[in-house]
């Protein structure tokens, strides 16, 4: 269940910044298996990925933005019956620009990310329900897109800024 650079970068350009393919610097990703275990995986991933591109100092809030978008995927985007041995059913991709960094999760379900309108507001007392909350205060930017590839699905992503002396 790959994605290559171009396509993935499509689905991203929508309510999105521009973002020039010509200026990334570099993308990384894995897949995931349909158990909780691959939240810690993702956020380890997640930090050599960052170390590797001298980005350490931003981990904590990519790592945040990583484990609610892996969790949300895991709880909310497969089916019941996923097999939790098979092909693994989710993808996070970190993809950095000059200025930008990206961290986006594939995953199964075509369905919105976001509560409709006629169900509750997250209540903020209860030990889950502020997922995407905290997405959209630790990131610059965040948003998804339902994917028109054989596989479908959709990809949740958020950017997040970087100091323009990055390289």
């Amino acid at each position: 269940m790959g994605t290559n650079g171009s396509t993935m970068l499509e689905p991203l350009r929508q309510g999105v910044p521009p973002l020039d393919p010509a200026a990334v610097s570099t993308a990384a990703s894995c897949a995931l298996p349909a158990r909780y275990e691959a939240v810690r995986a993702a956020r380890q991933f997640t930090r050599r990925t960052l170390g590797q591109w001298h980005l350490d100092e931003r981990f904590d809030d990519v790592a945040l933005i990583v484990s609610e978008l892996v969790t949300n995927a895991l709880r909310h985007a497969l089916p019941a019956d996923t097999p939790r041995d098979e092909d693994p059913p989710v993808r996070l991709h970190l993809m950095r620009w000059t200025s930008r960094l990206v961290c986006a999760v594939r995953d199964p379900s075509p369905e919105s990310p976001v509560a409709s309108d006629d169900q509750e507001i997250a209540d903020f007392s209860a030990e889950s329900g502020r997922g995407l909350f905290l997405v959209d205060s630790f990131a610059d930017s965040w948003g998804w897109h339902p994917l028109s590839d054989v596989s479908g699905g959709k990809m949740v992503w958020a950017l997040f800024q970087l100091t323009p002396d990055r390289s």
